[in-house]
């Protein structure tokens, strides 16, 4: 709550309070009132104000007043000092000295000395001196959580004015610091010679705005004369006629300053200028604008809305029309990009049964590449955009439906194709046990039985960018519907083995298929478009038997490592897919030279429709596969533990391969490796890849059917192997207590699909700030809260991603992708953070795109420095600001954007 109704508590108070205290002091006894121990503990200010100390206050003798008076009070009025409380009827003054209070209901005033004048109908509250005479016990005004704290006061209740002498209070993020302040009525006061501030340190801020006069409507506005800015006590230039501050604490719609910079490619610009608009309590709009010299502009709307409990969201739209040089000149170019973003997410307690959700991210395929209004530094290395909305509904009973409609988009910025889903609409049934008993649990093959019913219907678009939302983009959309029926069991064999089958039946239908046929005359395929509804069938069937194995080795409880325990999950699966060659048919291209030579190519006319047509091969396979895990029992370095600490040697290493048994040749796949090795607990783990084939190659580096040994060659041929790891790590990790579990960073490059951390860079808003950051990013620890210039222990993060793959698939031989990239900050002093973004490819010799970072907390200021020191993108930005929200438009800011790419 701020305490901007100061003037009007005091004027409330002295207005209520004044003629009520001298009117309950009328009628106490003289036993109420001790004399004698006032003139012990009586001390002279010096002030004509305050009456001789050794004056006797004589006990009035006439009767009571027996009229009742009006009582306007509604709570009772107390009032206490340290030294002395004394009414002095001569001059018609009461005073309370040395830690004087006056308490009505939530208000309470303190002071050295506060006096009642009846007679000129004026309070007065001052401080005292102390022993050493230094000016102390200031006047403090309380009503709940609002606090003045003035040099003095004096108010006059007949009038209702009051003047207020070097007042201090808290307007919003506004600190006010006025010399003199005149109550004019309950809603206006005017101040002189004023200094307001964001600034924390009200004494000697770092800066402030000095006024010799201003107009101030508390909760509302300050309106000021001629204004200047100081900083550090010293006045600069800029400085206005006159000022107006607003000071609500609610959203109010205002003008956008622009800042003003140069590039060379586009020249002079005023960017991010524009208005806000407060729609609502639930909805506002931001319009911003970019103009260039050159005739270049930019347009950008964001609008936020948010109902509690339900639902909140925001829509961003941002459109560019970019030159490159003047018109008339041989490199003259134009080009338009734009971008839109939504996101949108339901409270789920809202309704628990359906939700609304959506993720939006399209535009131009090189907006991020072209954009000049942002610091892109994580999206321009993006290649995709990804966007999806989904409605869900569930309804309830036995069995329950799922019901969902969605819309999704995918974008490869590269190759500017765009592939969407309008809409994709699917349904689901729950699990059925037709066979299951009413009561009891499910036991045997028969009594597991279960089936569903899932059904998928898509309107499949694949278009490019220059096509996008044209006719010919609907035109060649693919659509159709596709129903399955899955009919699964599972039962226990000789108890400890599990055993699962499932059978699976699906129908496909399409309303577009393709017929081909040769024309000798033209000597190419005709492909002839078949519009209208066609559909095929398929099914197949799959069982699986596994087991888990258990073995222990205990080297006794005395010993470091006490016990290993090695876990294996052998399994063996089985799966038949029937030939459905009735869906395929034939074509022949003919060789007029030599008709022996005629080619029969088979195809489907299904291909190229939504769905892919079923193989026209009969196969049969088994597949083999072997889990492992390794775990230790060791004596945990706590001398105070009770247990030993349980640690993982071998995470899920999977050794896996299958036996195509309906092959003619090549029937055993390469077997595959899959696993990974813990290097820190719950850190830091390694992960490994890799592929060795039995089958050897011939002068052509094709697979043949021949064994590689046989061919001269080892019993495996290595044909690929990956090692990759991340590891985030700080300060704190070394520190007692540090925290183990460290939660990723999302940011919007992450949700737009690509890193859900800062190894490519941190993007920065029009403001300089980072957009990862929190609110306070040079916040420290508590211990370290004093320490204003130096660390004693510096703060420190570090994140690394390593990966390494080697391929010799066709004899290659070679590592073909090796890199490691890294991010990171350190915190030199208290206010200053510097840190970095880059990696090393150390395959190609050469440094990933770079980012350097540079932060300043200058108190009611932040400094940034951005630089990307190379790459076809260098740039740099530099950025000085004040914090608070209310003057984010006082700043400074230059930049170097980077050169246009020829």
């Amino acid at each position: 709550m701020r305490t901007n109704s100061l003037f009007i508590l005091f004027s409330s108070v002295f207005l209520l309070l004044a003629p009520h205290i001298l009117q309950a002091q009328e009628i106490e006894t003289a036993n109420e009132v001790r004399i004698e121990a006032q003139r012990d503990s009586v001390r002279t200010v010096g002030d004509s104000l305050v009456p001789n100390p050794q004056m006797a206050i004589q006990q009035d003798t006439v009767k009571t007043d027996t009229v009742q008076r009006p009582r306007l009070l509604t709570d009772v009025v107390s009032y206490t000092a340290v030294d002395y409380m004394r009414l002095n009827p001569k001059e018609n003054r009461m005073y309370l000295y040395n830690q004087a209070q006056i308490t009505y209901g939530d208000m309470v005033m303190t002071a050295g000395l506060i006096i009642v004048d009846n007679e000129k109908g004026e309070v007065y509250a001052f401080g005292i001196p102390d022993s050493t005479g230094a000016y102390s016990q200031k006047p403090i005004f309380t009503q709940g959580q609002n606090t003045v704290e003035p040099d003095s006061i004096r108010y006059n209740f007949k009038t209702q004015k009051a003047l207020v002498y070097n007042s201090r209070t808290t307007q919003g993020t506004f600190n006010v610091l006025g010399e003199v302040t005149k109550r004019q009525n309950d809603s206006v006061y005017y101040m002189q010679n004023v200094r307001f501030t964001t600034s924390e340190n009200e004494e000697n801020p770092d800066y402030y705005f000095y006024a010799r006069r201003i107009k101030f409507v508390p909760q509302k506005k300050i309106v000021s004369g001629l204004v200047n800015m100081y900083i550090a006590d010293v006045p600069t230039p800029l400085g206005l006629p006159f000022g107006y501050f607003p000071m609500t604490e609610e959203e109010t719609s205002g003008f956008i300053i622009p800042s003003f910079g140069q590039t060379n490619q586009r020249g002079y610009f005023l960017q991010n200028g524009g208005y806000y608009f407060a729609i609502s309590d639930y909805v506002d709009l931001l319009v911003l604008g970019d103009y260039y010299t050159n005739g270049s502009y930019g347009l950008r709307t964001e609008s936020n809305y948010a109902k509690r409990y339900r639902y909140r969201g925001n829509i961003n739209f941002r459109y560019e029309n970019l030159l490159d040089s003047e018109r008339g000149f041989p490199d003259f170019s134009q080009q338009t990009v734009y971008n839109l973003q939504w996101t949108h997410s339901q409270d789920q307690k809202s309704n628990p049964s359906s939700r609304f959700s959506a993720s939006v991210n399209l535009g131009s395929s090189n907006y991020y590449q072209e954009s000049v209004n942002q610091s892109n530094t994580a999206n321009f290395l993006n290649n995709t955009l990804r966007s999806s909305v989904s409605y869900s509904k569930t309804f309830s009973g036995e069995p329950n439906v799922n019901l969902s409609v969605a819309a999704t988009h995918q974008q490869n910025t590269r190759t500017q194709q765009i592939d969407m889903t309008l809409p994709t609409v699917q349904g689901s049934m729950g699990r059925i046990y037709p066979l299951a008993p009413k009561v009891g649990t499910k036991k045997g093959i028969i009594e597991n039985i279960n089936l569903q019913y899932n059904f998928r219907g898509e309107n499949r678009i694949s278009t490019t960018d220059s096509l996008f939302l044209s006719p010919e983009m609907f035109r060649d959309a693919n659509y159709g519907v596709q129903h399955s029926i899955p009919l699964s069991t599972n039962f226990k064999v000789f108890k400890y083995f599990s055993v699962s089958s499932s059978a699976n039946y699906q129908e496909s239908w399409v309303f577009k298929t393709y017929d081909r046929i040769y024309d000798p005359n033209l000597r190419e395929v005709i492909v002839d478009t078949i519009r209208g509804f066609d559909s095929f069938r398929s099914y197949n069937f799959s069982t699986s038997v596994g087991t888990t194995l258990y073995g222990l080795k205990n080297f006794g409880n005395d010993k470091k490592i006490q016990a290993i325990r090695h876990v294996m999950r052998p399994s063996i699966n089985y799966s038949i897919n029937p030939a459905f060659d009735q869906y395929w048919d034939e074509y022949e291209i003919i060789n007029e030279q030599d008709p022996g030579l005629n080619l029969l190519v088979e195809y489907s006319r299904f291909q190229g429709s939504l769905y892919s047509p079923p193989g026209r091969n009969f196969s049969s396979s088994i597949g083999l596969s072997l889990s492992n895990t390794v775990e230790a029992k060791v004596r945990d370095k706590d001398s105070t533990a009770t247990e030993p600490k349980k640690i993982t040697l071998l995470n899920n290493f999977s050794i896996g391969t299958s036996y195509n048994l309906a092959g003619d040749s090549l029937r055993l796949a390469p077997v595959s490796l899959r696993g990974s090795i813990p290097i820190i607990q719950n850190k830091l783990d390694v992960n490994v890849a890799a592929n060795l084939d039995l089958y050897a190659l011939d002068n052509n580096n094709r697979r043949i059917d021949k064994l590689n040994i046989q061919n001269g060659g080892s019993l495996f041929r290595f044909t690929m192997a990956n090692v990759s790891f991340g590891y985030n790590f700080s300060s704190k990790d070394f520190a007692e207590g540090g925290d183990e579990n460290k939660d990723k960073i999302e940011n919007e490059t992450f949700r737009n699909g690509g890193r859900p951390d800062d190894l490519f860079g941190k993007e920065t808003d029009i403001d300089g700030r980072f957009m990862d950051d929190e609110e306070d990013p040079f916040e420290n620890d508590e211990e370290r809260e004093n320490d204003q210039w130096y660390n004693y222990k510096i703060p420190w993060n570090l994140r690394l991603a390593y990966t390494m793959t080697y391929n010799n698939m066709a004899r290659q031989n070679e590592i073909s992708s090796h890199s490691i990239m890294f991010s990171g900050d350190v915190e030199l002093a208290p206010k200053w953070v510097v840190g970095g973004s880059s990696g090393f490819d150390i395959k190609e010799g050469g440094f990933t795109y770079t980012q350097l970072r540079f932060q300043r907390d200058l108190d009611s200021w932040n400094m940034s420095f951005n630089w990307v020191p190379f790459s076809p993108r260098a740039s740099w930005y530099f950025f000085i600001g004040i914090k608070s929200s209310i003057l984010r438009d006082i700043k400074y800011d230059k930049r170097r954007v980077p050169d246009r790419a020829l």
